[in-house]
């Protein structure tokens, strides 16, 4: 054997040797650790499918409730909106009270669509800018179906210059003042609303025909 062939089986020798020492040594952990990814993997693919196939369900469920809505089924749409916000995933609990308090009113239930929109406004586990648009749809019920007062005491904190429902806002104000024959209250609210170069363009448009309205008729003098 030549000298060379001689090394050579030598550091094999030794490098066999090392790594034996090194698995005694590492090989239990290593491999652990290798288990440890895979059943974590496997896991998490698992729980992202269970999440996938729950959000699924229930938005299939959102869709076929409003499909029962929009097609006049409103007693049938209203069950299968509680059932949602009973057995619902994510965020279509929450959905499904807001559709369903719109049902109601749709219904004529006025009442109890107000209530609906009050109790999801009232609710501090929902996030504020969802809190805020339940006000506004309870207010905007309330334009036809209750006093000034019960419109301004759910919007009224919304009609600040800094909230983005502000012009909404002040449009259910005007418009409940209006009808409730506070004429100057109301020509102030829509000539807020005219005055906001932010305010969108449908609501100006609204606006400025209500204060021309108003202007005309002579009940703001």
């Amino acid at each position: 054997m030549s000298d060379d062939s001689f090394i050579r089986e030598v550091n094999q020798e030794y490098r066999q040797a090392q790594a034996r020492a090194l698995w005694d040594r590492y090989g239990p952990i290593g491999l652990a650790i290798a288990v440890a990814v895979v059943l974590g993997t496997a896991a998490w693919v698992g729980y992202d499918y269970w999440q996938t196939s729950k959000a699924n369900t229930s938005g299939d469920a959102f869709s076929q409730a409003l499909a029962l809505a929009n097609g006049g089924k409103q007693d049938e749409a209203l069950a299968a909106l509680d059932r949602l916000e009973a057995d619902g995933y994510g965020a279509y609990p929450l959905l499904a009270r807001l559709r369903a308090a719109t049902v109601l009113a749709d219904k004529g239930d006025f009442s109890g669509a107000v209530t609906e929109f009050d109790a999801v406004a009232a609710d501090t586990s929902i996030p504020q800018a969802i809190r805020d648009m339940a006000r506004l749809r309870a207010g905007y019920v309330l334009v036809d179906n209750g006093s000034y007062q019960d419109v301004s005491s759910r919007v009224e904190v919304l009609a600040d210059e800094t909230n983005p429902l502000r012009h909404s806002a002040r449009e259910a104000l005007g418009l409940s003042a209006w009808k409730e024959g506070k004429a100057k209250d109301a020509l102030a609210f829509f000539d807020q609303i005219n005055g906001d170069e932010t305010a969108p363009r449908n609501t100006r448009d609204r606006a400025s025909l209500m204060a021309e309205l108003i202007r005309g008729s002579g009940a703001a003098s």
